[in-house]
């Protein structure tokens, strides 16, 4: 299902910096010659980034576990099918910040909710997509959260280093499960210094 391009998601605990390696990842990829489709999660469509407004905003601290598994799998389905699948078809590298790897680590191991019901709602929420690799930036959720907070806290970052601490676990057993695709990346020390464990990481699946 995916076409002829490259799927690829970047995944880890809130501050771990992935989001700036996703950008730096998009610029080592266009000056290798790719064409890039970066997208984020949850966002990306339109109708998706409105879901992401609902999701993230602190006011909403009475929404239950499960309206928001499945306001994360509506905006990804949305976005999947508008973005990332047309994408993918023409031959495009995709670098996505989260998918449905955030939906597992964040849902199932830091809400509670089976990871069974989660991995079902997974299937629905991706139309069926997978990526090819998935990145996921391990950094101690005390060390992480300060950068998360520091501009103050969504509705997700509120929960706290507990919460991320059972994300982080999901993400360890993720790696456990799906070796050849989800690749752990140390993402301690300097930007420049992750960059190049992100590129080493990736350098059998694309030309870098």
């Amino acid at each position: 299902m995916l076409g002829k391009g490259l799927f690829i998601t970047l995944e880890g605990v809130d501050g771990c910096g992935k989001t700036t390696q996703a950008n730096l990842l998009v610029e080592a990829l266009e000056a290798a010659g790719h064409e890039v489709v970066r997208v984020r999660e949850p966002g990306g469509a339109r109708l998706s980034e409105k879901i992401r407004l609902m999701l993230l905003d602190p006011g909403n601290d009475d929404m239950c576990d499960e309206c928001e598994l499945l306001l994360y799998e509506a905006a990804r389905a949305q976005n999947v099918r508008e973005v990332i699948l047309p994408a993918l078809e023409r031959g495009a590298t995709v670098v996505c910040d989260r998918f449905y790897d955030s939906t597992f680590a964040y849902q199932a191991y830091g809400r509670g909710i089976s990871p069974d019901l989660v991995a079902m709602a997974n299937r629905l929420g991706s139309c069926g997509l997978v990526p090819n690799v998935t990145l996921v930036f391990d950094l101690d959720p005390a060390r992480a959260y300060g950068r998360a907070v520091k501009d103050g806290a969504d509705r997700l970052e509120g929960e706290g280093t507990g919460f991320q601490q059972l994300v982080r676990a999901g993400y360890a057993q993720l790696a456990k499960d799906e070796p050849q695709r989800v690749r752990i990346v140390d993402a301690c020390g300097q930007i420049a210094t992750v960059h190049a464990r992100t590129l080493d990481a990736l350098r059998d699946v694309v030309e870098l």
